[in-house]
């Protein structure tokens, strides 16, 4: 099939299809992350009993594997980064299917969480490989789409996976899903292997010092929105149950159901536009994050503003993160993606701790009330730095 050039009238060949089963493996790997790193939250009450420790301390599971991701994110990838791509992407999986199989079968509190160290390694690393492999995979015009559909696998597994996890381990037991979770991993490892294409690593002549990528054109402007955003989205998001008591509003789980449905409606807006128009896709999407937090502010007591404002939210911020990455592959360039991503990981892992900390303090201090008035000058600055930036970072077509 071609089409046909009107100024020149010679047919022009049609884009190649994108090579979906790699994608999509892709993105059921990112699921698999983030489906490993936060079921624990959900099950602390069957956890609990079971490994004869608190509450609290299945959370620390949570806290474990995230603090390691964040801590190996960038030595782990700047260690790897001369190897083969798809042996450490497997690699890590079966590092996953290891961790949650330790889980499964682990009855010591203190086995539990050095097997989520090792899940949080993995994330790591995984996170780190994501944005580029996919970004290799396309043709430069395609990237964006093809990034939006890896990390689709985020806000399903935020939206469904994790739910669906707690329901079916109510069911049939946690140690029964962490089992699943450890099969799914090898089997999807087998699925990376023979569906997801291979790369060289990089040669040690074409290898720019870490330090180097952090100061590539654009790069820095897009690390500080990362981290604006994340620091802004967190301090709201992580106390959304006292927000929306505080509004009149006591039903937590339909909020939540409502910002995750939506995402996935932002998710998908962005993968039809990234490609062609980044830097305003981006604007709107923070300039939109900015308003509701606004909206939230002034109005959250109206049922009807909070839950409209929430789905505003969910859309905004389903996006963004999709619009981010592709920036930064484009800046860094993909060969050098892996590198400026375990960069980004680690900034966006202390945007979530600098967030949840900010907006406890904030509770505690002037209430529930004050959560969005201080997200959102963050948000604003997010803006701002992509209003201003380079346009090295934000190009206004994909290049």
């Amino acid at each position: 099939m071609s089409t046909t050039s009107p100024a020149k009238g010679t047919a022009l060949p049609a884009p190649a299809p994108l090579p979906w089963a790699g994608l999509l493996a892709l993105s059921t790997a990112a699921f698999t992350a983030v489906l490993t790193e936060l079921l624990p939250a959900g099950l602390l009450p069957r956890m609990a009993p079971a490994l004869g420790v608190s509450e609290a301390r299945i959370g620390f599971l949570v806290t474990g594997y995230a603090l390691a991701s964040f801590a190996a994110a960038i030595p782990v990838t700047a260690l790897l980064r001369g190897l083969p791509r798809r042996p450490v992407l497997v690699g890590a999986l079966l590092g996953f299917a290891l961790s949650n199989a330790v889980v499964a079968l682990s009855s010591s509190y203190a086995l539990t969480f050095g097997a989520r160290l090792v899940a949080g390694v993995m994330g790591g690393t995984l996170w780190a490989m994501l944005a580029g492999y996919a970004a290799r995979m396309v043709p430069s015009e395609r990237r964006g789409r093809a990034i939006a559909i890896v990390l689709a696998g985020i806000t399903l597994a935020l939206s469904l996976g994790v739910p669906a996890g707690t329901a079916l381990a109510g069911a049939v037991g946690w140690r029964t899903v962490f089992a699943a979770l450890a099969g799914s991993a090898v089997l999807l490892a087998c699925w990376v292997r023979w569906r997801v294409p291979g790369f060289p690593g990089e040669a040690p002549h074409a290898r720019v010092p870490l330090a180097r990528v952090a100061v590539l054109p654009g790069v820095p402007a897009i690390l500080l929105v990362t981290l604006f955003l994340l620091v802004g989205h967190q301090v709201m998001y992580t106390y959304v149950a006292p927000f929306a008591a505080h509004a009149g509003f006591g039903r937590t789980g339909l909020v939540l159901l409502v910002f995750g449905a939506a995402t996935v409606v932002g998710i998908w807006i962005t993968g039809a536009l990234v490609d062609r128009r980044p830097r305003a896709t981006l604007l709107g999407a923070l300039g939109l994050c900015a308003a509701v937090m606004l909206m939230l502010g002034l109005a959250a007591e109206a049922p009807g503003v909070l839950l409209v404002s929430v789905a505003l939210w969910g859309v905004a911020f389903g996006g963004a993160p999709t619009l981010i990455q592709t920036a930064l592959v484009d800046a860094s360039g993909p060969e050098r993606a892996d590198v400026a991503t375990s960069l980004q990981t680690t900034v966006y892992n202390a945007g979530i701790a600098a967030g949840s900390l900010t907006g406890g303090v904030i509770l505690d201090g002037l209430g529930a009330g004050a959560l969005p008035w201080t997200a959102l000058p963050l948000v604003v600055a997010a803006l701002v730095v992509v209003a201003v930036g380079r346009r090295a970072a934000f190009p206004p077509r994909r290049r």
